[in-house]
């Protein structure tokens, strides 16, 4: 593959000892960091804090990745400020040109993927990059070959002229082998990432992270310039109230997706529908309150139209940490073993009752073709 080349808080624990009455009722003093109330003003957990912290218990090689989430966290508060700012700074509109999956590109686009590749070139722990806004893998020639990175730097941007949320989607994987750079380590299976995350970018600035244990969130205070823990062990609801999918494609469905959503809008318990038209937006969301979020192929895009490797695996990977599902109907996200950066496919993911709904109407259709 060719290369484009660029040179809690923890707060302060209860001491209180448990009366025989507490006891005999089950009542526990507090003793993990998670129970406790936080004063976000003398003792804030900051994102580099909780990174430290979680290195100590969940991953080998703790310096290098701190370093690395560093450089990431760094680049969402610069396009943050942008975002905020961007009839300021001249960024609304269109660039000009098409990207690699050819959508129209933005000026915040151009902006947003060079600050993250800057920020990413910098750390020094990363030889190869993957970008929507690149044709081709990112070598940094300079740098050690421990991991690579995939990212879609501003997820939605064709909202951000109407001031609607947008986002970033990272996701890291180790090299397979340290000594023998390969660009081909950007195709691995989404069940090989280390870590993913999303910043969004709207009246709070979040980054949703996960190692793979749990989904912690972080809201960017403006007036410390750091992210503080806001959303611990985030968990999604086993089954929803919402539907997110752009209706505006339904006569291009196929009978599956139709059937769905008409269940969606007239089945027994009537479903809310609710669509940003920004995957960062319209994710965050269902982890939040459940649900499911669509983007299936149709007639037009048989494969869909969001990106496996930098959209659609990083958050599967979230969903799935947080008791969710992530599929494409007829097969696990995560499994598929990509052939090329900007491969495109189907999505649902969400609650799980939800997702598993739509793969049994899969499943049941193609038995039938088999029978036939």
């Amino acid at each position: 593959m060719a290369a484009n080349t660029v040179s809690p808080k923890v707060g302060k624990i209860d001491v209180k000892r448990e009366s025989f009455a507490q006891m005999a009722q089950g009542v526990k003093t507090p003793t993990d960091v998670r129970e406790v109330n936080r004063d976000l003003n003398s003792n804030p957990f900051t994102l580099s804090r909780w990174i430290l912290t979680e290195m100590q218990t969940n991953v080998k090689d703790k310096t290098d990745l701190t370093i690395l989430l560093n450089a990431i966290a760094t680049g969402c508060k610069v396009i943050s400020n942008a975002a905020k700012k961007a009839g300021i700074y001249n960024l609304y509109g269109l660039a000009g040109n098409q990207n690699a999956s050819g959508d129209a590109v933005k000026k915040l686009d151009v902006y947003g993927n060079d600050v993250m590749i800057n920020c990413i070139d910098s750390c020094g722990k990363v030889m190869y990059m993957a970008s929507e806004e690149n044709d081709e893998a990112i070598l940094v020639k300079t740098a050690e070959n421990k991991y690579l990175c995939v990212f879609d730097p501003v997820d939605g941007s064709s909202n951000i002229d109407a001031n609607v949320s947008v986002g970033t989607i990272f996701g890291i994987y180790q090299a397979t082998d340290p000594d023998a750079p390969d660009s081909a380590d950007l195709l691995q299976k989404g069940t090989e990432l280390v870590c993913a995350g999303y910043c969004m970018y709207g009246g709070a600035t979040i980054l949703m992270l996960t190692f793979g244990q749990e989904v912690n969130g972080f809201t960017l205070d403006p007036s410390l310039g750091e992210f503080l823990l806001t959303h611990e062990n985030v968990k999604i609801p086993e089954k929803g109230k919402i539907y997110s999918v752009n209706e505006g494609n339904s006569q291009k469905w196929d009978e599956v997706v139709t059937k769905y959503v008409h269940d969606c809008k007239f089945g027994l318990k009537p479903k809310k529908a609710r669509y940003i038209g920004s995957m960062v937006a319209d994710v965050h969301r269902t982890l939040l309150y459940g649900g499911i979020f669509m983007y299936p192929g149709d007639s037009k895009n048989p494969n869909g139209k969001l990106r496996l490797v930098y959209e659609l695996n990083p958050m599967s990977f979230l969903c799935e940490v947080a008791g969710g599902l992530a599929t494409t109907g007829r097969e696990r996200v995560r499994d598929i073993q990509p052939q090329k950066i900007h491969e495109r496919r189907p999505i649902f993911l969400g609650s799980k009752e939800d997702v598993e709904k739509i793969q049994k109407l899969y499943k049941e259709l193609d038995e039938k073709k088999n029978e036939k």
